[in-house]
């Protein structure tokens, strides 16, 4: 198996224009558990080791702020740091000990189309909790809109140290782990946000909690179905803010010898959207809202 620098996908940054609104949604419907509150930030945490999958910063409008990766140790997160300033990335916050929960070392920069990516090390883990089949237990994957996909590729692979898993018409997926991607990058005529994806621990969980959303009153964007590259199970919603979020399980787990796919491999029948056929159209809203969200630093 490939040594990868960074271990994982660990939390996102979001900006919302009410906090206080936001917590409630993020735990009473999203189904995340409250970890820390100041007065302009919450951090919410599922079910798993990580101690923040989540943040919640008061802000004048809704943006993605940054996306947090989990290094293997100090020494892959300098090389981390020193190869992502050499493609072009700016530093943009130095090597520190973050006041977060979880605490660890971090620098974060920011790519040349405005994104902010932080890489962590040494955080603090806690002991999970006993799984809960509603309830996400970490973050499975960001996707993000790129402009130029092979550019954007490019900065993960080179840049980061991913492994490309799949190629489809619209989307290149990538990896840092055995997850068969931690990364999205779809084809837009924007670089923004398409949507962060949360894990539960089987496709009852993406029922269910899906259930829980439409009893608070929010309507599937797009699902459930199955995807074609990563296999996984999904359920999209939008946010009272405007971010697609997905409910999602059984992420193909890939190894070395996995054959990267191509486009050729990731067709549907007419009328399809996802392996089963069985997902209606994705909404327009839900469309609108996975290219509206912009990266802020």
């Amino acid at each position: 198996m490939t040594a990868f620098d960074i271990s994982g996908l660990r939390s996102v940054d979001f900006t919302v224009p009410d906090l206080g609104a936001a917590v409630e949604f993020y735990t009473a419907a999203w189904g995340l558990t409250l970890a820390d509150r100041r007065s302009d930030t919450a951090w919410l945490r599922g079910t798993g080791e990580d101690r923040q999958l989540l943040a919640l910063h008061a802000g004048e409008r809704a943006a993605i702020r940054s996306m947090t990766f989990r290094a293997t140790d100090r020494e892959a997160q300098a090389r981390l740091s020193t190869r992502l300033q050499g493609i072009g990335c700016r530093l943009t916050s130095i090597l520190h000990t973050t006041d977060e929960p979880g605490a660890g070392v971090a620098f974060a920069v920011t790519d040349p189309t405005g994104r902010t990516i932080r890489i962590v090390a040494d955080d603090e883990r806690r002991i999970a909790d006993p799984p809960a089949v509603d309830r996400a237990e970490r973050l499975a994957h960001v996707n993000i809109n790129s402009d130029d996909v092979a550019r954007d590729t490019a900065l993960f692979v080179d840049g980061l140290g991913f492994r490309l898993t799949d190629r489809s018409k619209m989307m290149a997926f990538v990896r840092t782990n055995s997850d068969h991607h931690s990364i999205v990058i779809a084809e837009a005529p924007v670089n923004t946000l398409n949507h962060v994806a949360f894990l539960v621990p089987t496709w009852e969980g993406v029922m269910r909690a899906s259930g829980r959303m439409v009893d608070h009153g929010f309507a599937i964007g797009w699902g459930v179905g199955r995807h074609g590259p990563g296999d996984n199970v999904f359920a999209y919603f939008v946010d009272p803010f405007g971010f697609v979020i997905e409910q999602t399980a059984e992420v193909l787990q890939v190894d070395d010898d996995y054959r990267v796919g191509s486009p050729a491999d990731w067709t549907w029948a007419s009328g399809r959207t996802d392996q089963w056929g069985i997902a209606p159209p994705k909404s327009d809203a839900c469309k609108a809202a996975q290219l509206a969200i912009p990266f802020a630093g």
